[in-house]
């Protein structure tokens, strides 16, 4: 590890700098459970560029998932903003939240989340038969990007004729298709051996090569270390965030 990342000044209301994608200011993130209120984040504030490759981490309960909700528009935080490509999305309602999600994010879970009785062809089209894309355009669009992860001869094949890292690859290759400005990848590898776990980083190590930026929630150590920065979280704050040996 190096050297701690410094961030520039911001104040409430500020438009970002155009190379900065991600912006939080003093974001925070309450839960009323009963009578009890959980601070899950306490005011965070980062920054992270166009096409960088950073990793959020922290042990259970550290906050990094709620980190996560919030910087992919599933949830909205109690205070705080939150700037995504340019716009202030903290305010925003739930179908403005819908459409972000549709436009600039590409998820990646660590169950999948295929279609079992669709082949892989088919389920990365989802999202553009959501965005109302014709055929001939979605079935191109699907195939480059199946292509981008390696899958050109598994097009049409189901998830059980595919092994775990190729299912996986198949849910990238989803949250490419629609282009989006960051892919948030949950746990990506959290259903997979250690060689293949390697492999699905390798695809995003290329992807990020490629000029994509990447945002990956993990609590495994060896894959942070591909990314070229860790943001690591503990009681709802940021307790270090650091440039890893290979990006300095």
């Amino acid at each position: 590890m190096t050297e701690r990342i410094e961030h520039m000044d911001f104040s409430t209301g500020d438009m970002p700098q155009p190379d900065i994608i991600i912006l939080t200011h003093k974001l925070a993130r309450d839960y009323v459970l009963g009578s009890e209120t959980v601070r899950a984040l306490r005011g965070v504030s980062i920054q992270i560029k166009r096409n960088e490759f950073t990793a959020i981490m922290g042990p259970s309960g550290s906050g990094k998932s709620t980190l996560m909700n919030l910087i992919g528009c599933l949830d909205t935080p109690t205070a705080g903003e939150y700037w995504l490509n340019s716009q202030k999305v903290s305010e925003l309602g739930d179908d403005e939240l819908a459409r972000i999600r549709n436009k600039e994010i590409g998820f990646v879970f660590q169950t999948f989340n295929l279609l079992p009785r669709a082949t892989a062809l088919h389920n990365v089209e989802l999202p553009l038969i959501y965005a109302g894309v014709g055929s001939k355009d979605r079935r191109d669009r699907a195939s480059a990007a199946l292509e981008r992860v390696g899958l050109a001869d598994r097009m049409h094949h189901r998830p059980n004729e595919l092994s775990g890292g190729q299912r996986q690859r198949v849910a990238i290759a989803r949250a490419l298709v629609n282009e989006p400005s960051i892919v948030l990848a949950d746990e990506p590898t959290g259903n997979l051996d250690s060689q293949t776990s390697h492999e699905i980083m390798d695809v995003f190590t290329q992807l990020h090569g490629a000029g994509q930026t990447i945002i990956l929630i993990t609590h495994e150590r060896d894959i942070a270390a591909f990314a070229d920065r860790q943001i690591h979280l503990k009681d709802g704050v940021v307790e270090r965030d650091i440039l890893t040996e290979r990006a300095a």
